[in-house]
């Protein structure tokens, strides 16, 4: 039986983060680019229940966790997580998501994927936990209108938690550089969505 590498994972992630359910499953179901029909144009779960319905946002939804999920559990269970290139691992999807190669390095804002990545840790669950908990704090506890803020907020705050509470050093570089990609690409988000408003209203 073939044995893959660390490497083979970080490139499988990669290129699983890369596909944009959010767009393509809209797309196939229903002829809807949630990418020109959204507000936003964020090719993510969260259009893909608003222009594809029910059905569609639970698909893109699974989709996105899945491939979060899979070449992180898979390379935890075949290789470990004890080296440092685990990390890489799991920010690979995230990143691929966010960056994705098949649209020449624009994403979405990855979150279900980040969440997938975290299930893909179990039986480590402190993570999932975490971020989870960090979204309600700022969704209920302390609400936060924007979901940009909303999500920049909860990540931040999981960045604390994990260097506070995650023993592995690999598990905890992995959740530093997710969140990383994650807050980096909410920035870009918001700050071209302000000169898409701004040169609007110029108009």
């Amino acid at each position: 039986m073939v044995k893959y590498g660390y490497d083979f994972y970080i490139i499988a992630g990669f290129l699983s983060g890369s596909i944009l359910f959010g767009r393509l499953i809209p797309m196939i179901l229903y002829k809807v680019d949630v990418q020109k029909e959204s507000k936003d144009g964020n090719p993510g779960t969260y259009n893909a229940f608003v222009c594809g319905g029910i059905f569609c946002g639970i698909l893109v939804l699974l989709a996105d966790i899945g491939k979060g999920l899979v070449p992180v559990a898979l390379c935890a269970r075949n290789l470990g997580t004890e080296s440092w290139k685990f990390a890489l691992v799991m920010a690979a999807p995230v990143f691929g998501h966010a960056h994705s190669v098949f649209q020449k390095g624009h994403g979405g804002k990855a979150i279900a994927v980040s969440f997938g990545v975290f299930i893909g840790l179990y039986p480590e669950s402190r993570p999932l936990l975490m971020l989870a908990g960090c979204y309600l704090l700022f969704a209920v506890i302390i609400p936060v209108k924007s979901n940009t803020r909303k999500s920049v907020y909860a990540f931040l705050l999981f960045v604390v938690l994990s260097i506070l509470t995650i023993s592995s050093r690999e598990i905890r570089l992995g959740c530093l550089l997710i969140s990383a990609i994650v807050v980096h690409k909410h920035c870009l988000k918001a700050n071209a969505e302000f000169r898409h408003g701004k040169e609007w209203r110029l108009e």
